[in-house]
Order: C-alpha cells, then sequence, then structure tokens
C-alpha cells in the first residue's frame, strides 16, 4: 500500500538514471469501482507540467522515486481524457460523503494498492488525522502514532472506499466529490439533512438536485438551519418549489414559507392546490413560538356515532402523504372535541363498536395561542404522541405531533446550553479542536486576569512593577465571581418561566443576588485579612505590602458586590431577548460581567491605593 502523499514530489528517472522531473499529479480513469492510475503528471525543468501514460511508461516505483523504461527522448505527451480525472487537483481537500456514516468529510490523503511491480489503483479516501500528517511529514506521523500508542490511544486509519463515492460534478476546474445517486436516496431523510447541513455551502444545492421530490421534501423538512432551507427552495425554479412545498407537510411548509421573503412566497402559494394553500395559510395566521405555528392540520375526526369499521375506512383512505396518524378524534353534535380513540384500542375493537364506547375523555388539549414550549412539555409530560389543538369553543383545529414537541425541546435545550456558554456534543465525534475550545472557554478567567494586570501596569507605570503583582493579587477572586454571577443568573433563568405563578419575583432574585454577593464579599474579606495577619503580623517592614494587598483585597470584595448587584440587570436582558426570539451567547455574558468586574476592580483599588499609600 501506498499513499498520494509519499509520492507526490518524488523524482522522476528514465530508463538511463537521468532526472526528467517531479511527481506533480496522478490521472485515474473514474469508470471503475477501483480505477487505476492511468497518467502521470510530471513538473519538468523549469516548472514545465506535462503528462505521459502511466501504462506505457512507468516501470518501478516507490516511496522515493519513480523509473521510466524509456530513454528520455522516446517519451511522448499525452493529455487527460474525458472519463480521467486528476487526484491531487481533483480530489485532495474536497468535502465527501461518508454513506455508511451519513457524515461530511474531507480528503486528506488517498490510499493506492499496487496490483503489480508498476501497476496502481485507487482504493480510497483517508479522512482521518494521520492523512495530514502523513502529508506534512511522514516522520512526524510516525512520531505520534508512537506517541498515541504509548498514551493507549492508537490514531487508526480511517478510510472511505472508491466505490462509496462519487463525482457530481464533472468539471476538472472544479469537481466535487459526494455521495453517489443510488446510496443518497436509500438514505433516511434526516441522514440526508446532517449531510447537507455540513457540505460546503456552493455543494448543498447540487446534492439536493438529486433526490425527487418526495425524498427531497422530507430531507428539507428535517433541516435544523430554517434560513438554510429556505436557501435551498430559493435556487429552485418556481415550479418544482410549490411541488414540493405540496409534497411537505402542512406544518413543515407554513415554517418554511415563514422564511421566504413575500414575493417569492406569494408566487409559490398560488402555484399550489386549493387545499394545500388553504391548510398553508391558515397555519401562518398564528403568531410564531405558538401552538398553532407548529400543529398539523391534517388528523381523522369523525362523528360520536362512528363505528370502528367507519374508522378503520377512514384511515384507510387517507392519501398516502398523510401525516402519521396516532389517533382519532370524535366530535360531537356540535363539532367539538369530545373524544379521542388510540389506535390500539380500535384495532383490538369489534367493527362494530361504536367509537364513544372506547374512546377516552378526558383530554388533555392545546389552544392555537399556547407557548410551544409548554405545549412540548406537556406531551413529554403526559406520553402523548399528539395533543389536539382547539379553539375557543373546543372545536378541533390540529394537532402537534410528538417529532415537532421533540424538535422544540431540542432547540430550547440547545439555546440553554448556548446561554450557560456549555459545550455542545459533536455529532462525529471529533473532540480534539473541541476540548482546546472548552478548555480555553473555561479558562478565560485566567486571560482576563492578564489583562487586568497589563491594565494595571499601563496605569501605575514601569516604576511601580511591584505593586502591580501586589494589587493583582485578588484580581482572580473578583473575576471568579463575576462568572458566578452570571452562572447564577443563567441557571435562575433557565429553570424559571416568569410567567408561572411560582417563579420568584425580579426583586426577590437582586434581593437573593445581593445577599449572595455580600456573603462572597466577606469571605474574601475575612480570608484575607487571616493571611496577612499571619504572614505580615509585626513587620514593619512589609507595612506597604499590607496596605497594597489590603486594598487589592478590599477592591476584590467591593468587585464582586458590584458584580452580584448586576444580576437583574443581566436577567432582564435575557429575558427581553429572549421575548424577541434572539439567541443570547453566554461566553459573551460571561466576557462582559469579567469586564465590568475589572474595570471596578482597578477603579478600587488604584484609588485605596493611592490614599493609603501616602
Amino acid at each position: 500500500m501506498i499513499y498520494l502523499s509519499q509520492l507526490v514530489g518524488n523524482p522522476v528517472y528514465d530508463l538511463d538514471g537521468e532526472k526528467i522531473g517531479r511527481v506533480n499529479d496522478l490521472g485515474i480513469a473514474t469508470g471503475e469501482v477501483f480505477p487505476r492510475v492511468t497518467s502521470l503528471a510530471v513538473e519538468g525543468p523549469g516548472k514545465t507540467p506535462f503528462m505521459i501514460s502511466w501504462r506505457k511508461y512507468v516501470g518501478s516505483f516507490n516511496e522515493d522515486e519513480i523509473r521510466l523504461k524509456v530513454i528520455a527522448t522516446d517519451i511522448r505527451f499525452s493529455y487527460l481524457q474525458p472519463n480521467e480525472v486528476l487526484i491531487a487537483r481533483d480530489l485532495l481537500n474536497k468535502q465527501i460523503v461518508d454513506t455508511r456514516g451519513a457524515r461530511v468529510v474531507r480528503v486528506n490523503d488517498l490510499k493506492l494498492s499496487d496490483t503489480s511491480s508498476s501497476q496502481l489503483r485507487l482504493l480510497g479516501a483517508e479522512v482521518g488525522i494521520r492523512g495530514i500528517l502523513r502529508s506534512l511529514s511522514p516522520a512526524l506521523e510516525r512520531i505520534v502514532l508512537h506517541a498515541a500508542r504509548a498514551l493507549g490511544k492508537p490514531l487508526p486509519e480511517r478510510i472511505i472506499a472508491w466505490n462509496y463515492m462519487d463525482l457530481i460534478e464533472r468539471d476538472l476546474s472544479n469537481v466535487k466529490l459526494s455521495v453517489s445517486h443510488k446510496t443518497l436516496d436509500e438514505l433516511h431523510p434526516a441522514d440526508i439533512a446532517d449531510i447537507i447541513e455540513r457540505l460546503d455551502p456552493r455543494l448543498r444545492g447540487q446534492v439536493f438536485a438529486q433526490l425527487d421530490e418526495e425524498r427531497a421534501a422530507d430531507a428539507i423538512a428535517e433541516l435544523t438551519d430554517d434560513s438554510m432551507a429556505a436557501e435551498l427552495m430559493g435556487d429552485l425554479n418556481e415550479d418544482a418549489a410549490s411541488r414540493l412545498l405540496s409534497e411537505m407537510d402542512p406544518d413543515d411548509a407554513a415554517e418554511l414559507v415563514s422564511e421566504l421573503d413575500y414575493d417569492k412566497a406569494e408566487k409559490l402559494l398560488r402555484l399550489m392546490g386549493v387545499k394545500e394553500r388553504s391548510a398553508i395559510n391558515q397555519l401562518l395566521g398564528y403568531r410564531e413560538d405558538t401552538a398553532g405555528r407548529i400543529m398539523t392540520s391534517e388528523v381523522v375526526s369523525l362523528a360520536e356515532d362512528a363505528t370502528a369499521a367507519d374508522a378503520v375506512a377512514a384511515i384507510r383512505g387517507l392519501d398516502e402523504n398523510f401525516e402519521s396518524v396516532h389517533y382519532v378524534y370524535l366530535k360531537d353534535e356540535k363539532g367539538r372535541l369530545s373524544g379521542v380513540v388510540s389506535l390500539r384500542h380500535l384495532i383490538t375493537s369489534d367493527s362494530e363498536t361504536k367509537l364513544s364506547d372506547i374512546a377516552y375523555g378526558d383530554l388533555v388539549f392545546a389552544h392555537p395561542d399556547d407557548d410551544q414550549e409548554d405545549v412540548s412539555r406537556d406531551i413529554a409530560k403526559y406520553n402523548l404522541l399528539a395533543m389536539p389543538v382547539v379553539d375557543e369553543n373546543k372545536r378541533l383545529l390540529g394537532i402537534v405531533t410528538v417529532d415537532d414537541a421533540l424538535d422544540v425541546l431540542e432547540e430550547e435545550h440547545e439555546e440553554d446550553l448556548q446561554i450557560a456558554g456549555a459545550r455542545r456534543s459533536d455529532p462525529e465525534g471529533r473532540t480534539g479542536s473541541h476540548d482546546i475550545l472548552w478548555l480555553l472557554r473555561n479558562e478565560l478567567w485566567f486571560f482576563v486576569w492578564m489583562l487586568g494586570l497589563a491594565l494595571l501596569a499601563l496605569l501605575i507605570g514601569r516604576e511601580g512593577r511591584g505593586i502591580v503583582l501586589t494589587l493583582g493579587a485578588a484580581m482572580p477572586a473578583a473575576v471568579v465571581a463575576a462568572l458566578d454571577s452570571v452562572g447564577f443568573v443563567t441557571n435562575f433563568f433557565i429553570e424559571n418561566d416568569p410567567n408561572d405563578e411560582d417563579t420568584p419575583s425580579l426583586a426577590g432574585f437582586a434581593f437573593k443576588g445581593i445577599g449572595l454577593g455580600l456573603l462572597f464579599a466577606a469571605f474574601v474579606a475575612l480570608v484575607s485579612m487571616g493571611v496577612f495577619s499571619v504572614l505580615f503580623a509585626g513587620d514593619a517592614s512589609t507595612a506597604h505590602i499590607v496596605r497594597m494587598g489590603t486594598a487589592s483585597f478590599a477592591a476584590a470584595a467591593a468587585s464582586i458586590v458590584v458584580s452580584f448587584v448586576l444580576c437583574p440587570v443581566y436577567l432582564i436582558v435575557l429575558r427581553s431577548r429572549d421575548e424577541k426570539n434572539l439567541d443570547t451567547s453566554g461566553i459573551a455574558l460571561q466576557v462582559t460581567s469579567m469586564l465590568l468586574s475589572l474595570v471596578v476592580f482597578c477603579a478600587i483599588a488604584l484609588a485605596l491605593a493611592g490614599s493609603w499609600g501616602n
């Protein structure tokens, strides 16, 4: 086995041992399962590129050199054929899809197999870190491998076979790789959506265009980024986009239409059927983030005197694209929701059994203006597969299904993670760079501390370096307390709904925050006084250090109190942005709090040092 990175740059010698250039690239014929290397691209004297036939001229090769079986004067140049690509130029560092893992990866190296002394075939793409290390230096790869084994963390190869890849655009200036058409159609829509989200923006439309309308409708509904879905829809012509909307469930279609610009949305809705357009317009009439906006109008409802046979017949007559049916809902003579029958009870009952006799009448339902998060929590609380949504007269408008509820809860969880500044999980299991970022985020206080020392040095001047270190001794306490104050606020925000009558008032929250700040400040002051009394008691030569240290810890205590006094302000900001559906970064809030704490600390420490030092 040999890798492309081990061949590129190697010298090329003719039969007489004369160097004619170095390896620049390899050409392959793409029509085979494991394609043969058909061409050798060489960089000749004066960096002049030329190409020759591999089969006709290459005699032998290894990791150090390539030798031809003819002399230089007998070489005849060739050209890349229509079914050939250059693997270094056209495949290396491009995005591909691992169809078994249903994830997007990048080609870091290419693995080749020698089928004879002079024949090479492309086996697949190396998508792991070893490909990156090998391209930098084979020696570096060996060192890292040895170190990884010593630590009990071996680095295996991550090879994706060529037969799990396919070219989706045959343009030699910009060849792109993706999953083959047949394999793409065999993937679950959620996997396809995940693949599309991870692709380079220039590739998304091309991969999406490979799907038939039904699979495209399912996949676009699974996208978590609404703006990306709108972008894909905007790239389609109006007829295709309208047909795609018609294939989607009404609630998913309404969500997508709301992301399009007004003129585009109006054109698409006019091209749709009357029934589909009416269902989407009904849902668009409700406010965002409400039960009405995420419900679907596709429900099975029958009169109370209907029989089990009637219900089965109604379900059999549904369109194949109808929303999944979990319950049959009953209406009384005034059209009001009166009961629900589960499919389990339906199929275990005699055909002539009246639905009212097997219906469950103690219903849990929602109104269209109810908050979507409250509805989703109720679905989870009562273990429902769907919750009916009714108007003020208890007439059935639609249902919120469990999959939509899970999407809402997942979105809420992601928002909570972002506000809390926590690390999100990586579905591909790559933890190296994420661990480093996690470490940097969690040790932000150290960098703010260093920034504070630099600020003190700038304000005091070079002659007061000793004073800077003494004054900065207690700065970490102030900075860490600022972090804790943000944690206190975010935990309260996540765990308490302001509309819940059991949620403590803002005044109560502020009072508790101030109490915690005073308690923390008193603790810092007492500890510092104890330390100084033990280390410097009765030593007149250290009186100046004691004064500066005391100023430092006094400033820290004051800064701590200020950080917790500001907690209600942070809470108001979080709630205000949440009401406007704006994302809030917990990291940004932490940095803001630490910087404010730093400013307060420096101002008080310098003021005390100036008055006590005289």
